[in-house]
């Protein structure tokens, strides 16, 4: 078995966690704004804004993908002008699956980060706009460092859920060893040539660093709120 893990190729697991990193970041940038704006809404429509941004979690990878890759694809206004006017290909490479894994794990961000932001106290909010703070220097400033749990759990479940993407990958990026072949579409691929050791192998880790991820999320929140009960 030693030998076995020794021979193994580790390049698809480097490959999903610089794919888990770069999508964790840029979502991170991207739902901040969003979070927050979903949480100050009082329009009408805030259940319709909802409802498209959580369209990820109940959607067949497969028919996201499908989407992702037409949108992305020469097919594609969008996939054209990318392709003939900026040169940059979005299917089949690294780029696209980060693209697509934008798409695939934004609910995953957004959604703790949204009930961070409404949980906080109103007054603390007002508080800020009274002492002449602008929204976003009270987004910076006041709501952000008192959300700490919720922010923390957006940021490592959204690592992890990208780590763990299958089928939206494997549909935009395919298996291209040193490119797209990440290491859920790895284990897909071994077991389809009966190679049930290695499966176990990667299967086993893959097992491993999501118990973990859950288990610093739980340790994190525990401390947290052991933190506040105490300063209350």
């Amino acid at each position: 078995m030693l030998e076995k893990v020794m021979a193994l190729e580790f390049t698809p697991f480097l490959l999903s966690f610089k794919l888990a990193f770069i999508t964790t970041l840029i979502l991170f940038c991207i739902s901040l704004f969003l979070a927050w704006s979903l949480a100050q809404s009082r329009s009408r429509f805030k259940p319709v804004f909802e409802a498209i941004t959580a369209l990820p979690i109940v959607l067949p990878p497969s028919v996201l993908g499908f989407y992702i890759l037409y949108a992305l694809s020469f097919h594609s206004p969008v996939g054209r002008f990318f392709q003939d006017v900026l040169g940059i290909k979005l299917v089949f490479n690294f780029t696209g699956l980060v693209v697509a894994s934008c798409f695939y794990s934004l609910p995953f961000m957004v959604q703790p980060l949204q009930s961070g932001f409404e949980a906080l106290p109103k007054n603390m909010l007002e508080a800020s706009y009274i002492a002449g703070k602008s929204k976003i220097e009270t987004l910076f400033l006041v709501a952000l460092p008192n959300i700490k749990p919720a922010l923390m759990s957006a940021i490592i479940i959204t690592f992890a859920h990208t780590v763990g993407e299958f089928g939206v990958v494997l549909m935009v990026g395919g298996s291209i060893p040193g490119e797209t072949k990440v290491a859920s579409v790895a284990i897909y691929e071994m077991v389809e040539i009966m190679d049930y050791t290695s499966a176990h192998i990667y299967s086993g880790i893959m097992v491993f660093i999501s118990f973990v991820v859950l288990l610093c999320v739980y340790i994190f929140n525990r401390q947290e709120s052991h933190r506040l009960g105490g300063v209350v």
